[in-house]
């Protein structure tokens, strides 16, 4: 028997956005091979901090491990976008402090979850879906930053990764801003179970899933 556990935050534990429609894990269930099982370990408001105590309460037969975890931190600062900047050079430098920080952060979740030496694979953060066109524009070149420590630590450790922002391209992906819909949730699970069957898990290599 194998399980696939997801890990993370509201991009999985997205239940309490889709009006009584199936979340990402119900999804993604019918996906996978006969036989095969998904658990749901991702807290909606959960951070990169909090992955660790969900590690601890894998199921015993958990085979896989999908991470989605990172847009909290970013909310977090999210404060940074609206701070005044007296050059180019002190707004840099005020993101650079907290890529430096996120990546720590970051570092050290997959630190934890690799030591259970289990087939791992992490997503991106998407892009949101805010109706301003200006709050979109500097939450995408934001979430950049986040992103890079994303992408650097997948490939680093050879990990597959999930890239959202391709996979939620548009509007009804969202139930909200920065919440999945049913659309959304279904080409996350899609993209999951494609992961799952398409990736060559005996080598340490990375493999980008974009749809």
């Amino acid at each position: 028997m194998s399980n696939v556990v997801l890990l993370g935050d509201s991009i999985f534990d997205n239940a309490a956005y889709v009006g009584g429609g199936p979340d990402v894990v119900t999804q993604l269930r019918p996906l996978l091979p006969q036989g095969w099982q998904a658990t749901l370990r991702a807290v909606d408001g959960g951070v990169t901090g909090s992955v660790a105590a969900q590690v601890g309460q894998l199921p015993p037969d958990a085979s896989h491990l999908v991470v989605s975890v990172g847009g909290n931190d970013a909310l977090r600062h999210s404060s940074v976008l609206d701070e005044g900047a007296r050059s180019v050079a002190g707004a840099v430098n005020a993101l650079g402090e907290v890529r430096e920080q996120f990546q720590r952060d970051y570092r050290a979740m997959l630190d934890a979850v690799t030591a259970r030496r289990l087939p791992t694979a992490v997503c991106t953060i998407y892009d949101a879906n805010y109706p301003d066109p200006l709050r979109q524009r500097l939450v995408v070149t934001g979430l950049t930053i986040f992103n890079d420590v994303i992408t650097r630590a997948a490939f680093a450790r050879g990990l597959p990764l999930i890239d959202l922002r391709l996979i939620c391209d548009e509007a009804a992906d969202y139930a909200n801003p920065i919440e999945p819909s049913v659309q959304g949730g279904g080409k996350i699970a899609r993209a999951i179970a494609a992961l799952i069957a398409g990736h060559d898990w005996s080598q340490p290599r990375s493999t980008v899933f974009a749809r």
